[in-house]
């Protein structure tokens, strides 16, 4: 089932420690700046809640996984403080999962585009399927991942960030993506990786708390100064979203 909201859904369900935050929207899954907005407060929300220790960050439907940022809202983009405040959705998020005190589990069933890709970057650990594909076409319209671009080189590489930013055109399949690091485990289905992220959830569910949030804090070293960067790339994105040559390059692919 899938939502046909305009501004996308969310809900969450917590069930034995585990909760499961589930993201929708009719656009392939992408997200509009209502929904970064209500996904990084369901997450701050979580990271102080007792009941909760692990969190499953999943999509809704059997096609893509996410999208990235909406295209209609970037194509609304009118001056610099619009287009920093839209780039910054994302900046948002992935600070907000970075600093979450719970161990979130990505999981990524479909293709995943852009602002998709860094938000299954900031999982900390990660289930794919064989369907979950990756592109970064943002150079093709003129910017740029530089949002996303600290999480998946922290989690890939310099290397595969430039292979999938300068191969803007490119899809690189699951497999690829789990050699890189960004997937830990990629299944045939999504039954096959569901039964699987039931147990691997409950175990880590089932581990001293405290451990699991001293682990993190291990995890997320030297990201300290995520908040300012993150900020500051999104400025960057949004000084080059009012360029001509993405003005013209949007204008093509709205055709």
């Amino acid at each position: 089932m899938t939502t046909n909201r305009e501004n996308g859904s969310l809900y969450t369900k917590i069930t034995e420690g585990v909760a499961t935050v589930e993201f929708g929207h009719p656009a392939s899954n992408s997200f509009p700046g209502e929904l970064l907005e209500r996904l990084q407060r369901e997450l701050n929300k979580l990271s102080e809640d007792e009941e909760v220790k692990v969190i499953i960050l999943r999509s809704e439907g059997e096609k893509a996984f996410c999208a990235g940022a909406s295209f209609d809202e970037l194509l609304a983009v009118e001056n610099m403080q619009q287009g920093k405040l839209f780039f910054s959705g994302f900046a948002n998020v992935i600070n907000a999962m970075r600093s979450c005190k719970k161990l979130i589990i990505g999981r990524i069933h479909g293709k995943t585009v852009g602002g998709g890709v860094g938000l299954a970057a900031a999982c900390d650990y990660a289930f794919a399927t064989e369907h979950a594909a990756i592109k970064l076409s943002e150079l093709s319209i003129g910017i740029g991942p530089f949002v996303i671009a600290p999480a998946i080189e922290r989690k890939m590489g310099v290397g595969a960030l430039a292979e999938l930013t300068l191969a803007a055109h490119e899809w690189k399949n699951a497999y690829w993506a789990k050699e890189k690091g960004l997937y830990a485990r990629v299944f045939e289905n999504t039954s096959e990786m569901d039964k699987e992220l039931e147990f691997f959830s409950r175990k880590l569910a089932g581990y001293n708390p405290a451990a699991l949030y001293e682990m993190k804090k291990v995890l997320w070293e030297g990201t300290e100064n995520w908040s300012q960067l993150l900020q500051e790339r999104a400025a960057i994105s949004g000084e080059l979203v009012l360029s001509d040559f993405t003005r013209k390059a949007l204008a093509q692919l709205k055709k």
